[in-house]
């Protein structure tokens, strides 16, 4: 059972839309946390939105952990790193919390003894795939609304995401958070959360974000249209991806 979880309803529609297309799918509701629970692309899958910050990730993160064998976060960020544009993928090969500052008592960023929190290898290298394989597919033929949102060759990386309970939104923000982990590519506010409930739990996860804007003072103004063209369809493809590469790891 793969747990496939989003902070928004927009970020994750088209999986959504597609699992009731592949099938019938069961709502659940656990804590105040809701789920469906359906069978896509060969896998049984259960389908979470979070909610936006830290608290709802790791609270939507303990319930999955009881009944999911994975756990796989897409949806957006803003870039941070070089070369990280609107329109990029990230996959995140570490995650930490940069709000998070307990000193002089423990180092900075420092939660239950760990600072950056490691992804699954092999869920990581999956994804990293599919993520390939989707800026490729829209780098050859762009859609007329991609080149519109001035996305015109978008790349796949891999790195250091961080999450913080603040909207990244600033060059004064932006420009901190670089001198502070030069490394970062990309700043959200749930994936660390989500990453340390996991890592607690000793479930594997992985983590995908679409970057709608450079987190900073010209970020993206039209965020629900970036949303409907962008965001979800990449999402859907993400998943499909790397749950078609995990079906033939099984039977290879």
């Amino acid at each position: 059972m793969i747990a496939i979880v989003a902070a928004l309803r927009a970020e994750l529609s088209s999986v959504l839309e597609a699992a009731r297309e592949s099938g019938e799918v069961t709502r659940h509701v656990v804590a105040g946390r809701s789920f469906l629970e359906g069978r896509f692309a060969g896998h049984d899958v259960l389908l979470a939105l979070s909610g936006v910050g830290k608290v709802a990730a790791a609270a939507t993160a303990a319930v999955l952990a009881e009944r999911a064998d994975a756990v796989v976060m897409v949806g957006t960020a803003g870039g941070i790193g070089p070369g990280v544009r609107t329109g990029d993928v990230v996959v995140a090969d570490a995650l930490l919390q940069h709000d998070v500052d307990p000193r002089p008592l423990f180092p900075r960023w420092q939660v239950e003894g760990t600072v950056r929190f490691l992804p699954d290898p092999g869920l990581t290298g999956a994804l990293c795939e599919a993520a390939r394989q989707v800026v490729e597919k829209h780098k050859v033929s762009p859609p007329a609304a991609f080149l519109e949102l001035g996305i015109e060759a978008p790349r796949a990386h891999t790195g250091l995401v961080a999450s913080g309970d603040q909207f990244i939104a600033t060059r004064e923000d932006s420009d901190r958070l670089r001198t502070d982990l030069p490394d970062l590519l990309a700043v959200e506010m749930e994936g660390a959360a989500l990453a340390q409930v996991c890592a607690t739990a000793g479930i594997p996860f992985a983590l995908a974000r679409t970057i709608s804007d450079r987190a900073d003072d010209h970020a993206h103004l039209d965020f629900p249209r970036f949303l409907d063209l962008v965001a979800a369809p990449y999402a859907h493809d993400l998943v499909l991806g790397l749950l078609a590469r995990l079906n033939q790891r099984r039977h290879a």
